[in-house]
């Protein structure tokens, strides 16, 4: 009896020793598993990481490569209004693409148009529609893409002393009728006509914009579409008037602007519509133009550059108003 109780002891305590056995080769496993989960999430994570780099070292060979892209020459002509905007842009650019050259010359909206259309130069700047400067078969040619608006404004010597003229007035003394300045309020002095030559996209906008349609007179002695020789001019000149765009009377009082019909010529005034004097922009290409001239007219009208426009004074063209609109269309 005492044999089979103790061996039924002995066969007790041999179990407790299996279960424990076998619960410590469980946790054992379990933990096991539980490190090979870790090492297979620390590899994941090292992947992604891998993968994460480089994902970012390729958009960066991206961006290099289409900064690399942009290589070669540019070339551009035309309007003395714009010529301030484009060269400050093309500088700009060649910041960001430093092995593409970009040249920026003047020479009127005429001349530009001209050039662009025989495939001269790759951009034509104009004040004016092309269909105004060339004949419909060379226009007909030609992309248009309107980058901001100008606005024109007369402007005489600062020691003069006018600083309005009604439309018929600006009308009699650029149309050679008016000849002194006392007659329309100024002082007694000649009246001396700073012109542009009929090549001008200024002048195109002033005379139907300004002037109701009249010709203006013609002096050749101080006729010029450079528009920092035209303000040298009137400063020199007493008696002397001219018109140039807003963008060159920004920080410059060497000449005084004058108001048209009481309306002075601002940004402000343009966009609602009160001051008339005022175009679309123009960057003509030859076709859609190269991947450069694309690339570039892109920059000009896209967020990055357009905070530009302002502070240079030319106008963002979402920002004028229907009712400016609508006076250009009648």
């Amino acid at each position: 009896m005492k044999n089979k109780t103790l061996s039924k002891i002995v066969s007790v305590m041999l179990a407790g020793v299996l279960a424990v056995g076998v619960s410590a080769c469980g946790s054992t496993a379990s933990t096991d598993s539980s490190a090979d989960a870790s090492a297979d999430s620390t590899t994941t994570t090292d992947a992604s990481a891998t993968d994460s780099t480089d994902a970012s070292a390729s958009s960066d060979s991206a961006s290099s490569d289409a900064a690399a892209d942009l290589s070669g020459n540019l070339t551009a002509a035309g309007s003395s209004a714009l010529l301030p905007l484009v060269k400050d842009a093309s500088e700009e650019f060649m910041k960001k693409y430093p092995n593409l050259a970009i040249t920026v010359n003047g020479g009127g909206s005429g001349e530009g148009l001209k050039q662009v259309a025989a495939g001269s130069v790759d951009i034509g700047n104009s004040d004016v529609f092309a269909e105004e400067k060339l004949d419909a078969d060379a226009a007909k040619t030609l992309v248009d893409h309107e980058v901001c608006t100008i606005t024109m404004a007369p402007v005489v010597n600062k020691d003069l002393g006018v600083t309005n003229l009604t439309t018929d007035q600006l009308v009699s003394i650029f149309t050679g009728k008016t000849t002194n300045w006392k007659d329309v309020g100024g002082p007694d002095e000649q009246i001396m006509l700073v012109t542009r030559p009929s090549s001008s996209g200024t002048r195109a906008l002033f005379k139907q914009w300004a002037l109701n349609g009249e010709e203006e007179a013609s002096n050749q002695a101080l006729e010029t579409d450079d528009s920092g020789t035209l303000l040298q001019n009137v400063e020199q000149n007493k008696g002397a008037i001219g018109y140039v765009a807003l963008s060159y009377l920004v920080n410059n009082d060497a000449v005084a602007a004058v108001s048209i019909d009481g309306v002075e010529p601002t940004l402000e005034n343009t966009y609602n519509g009160t001051y008339k004097v005022w175009g679309y922009e123009h960057m003509y290409t030859n076709g859609e133009g190269s991947d450069n001239v694309k690339a570039f007219i892109d920059y000009m009208m896209g967020d990055e550059y357009s905070a530009k426009l302002e502070g240079m004074g030319y106008g963002v063209s979402s920002k004028m108003s229907q009712e400016a609109v609508d006076v250009h269309k009648q």
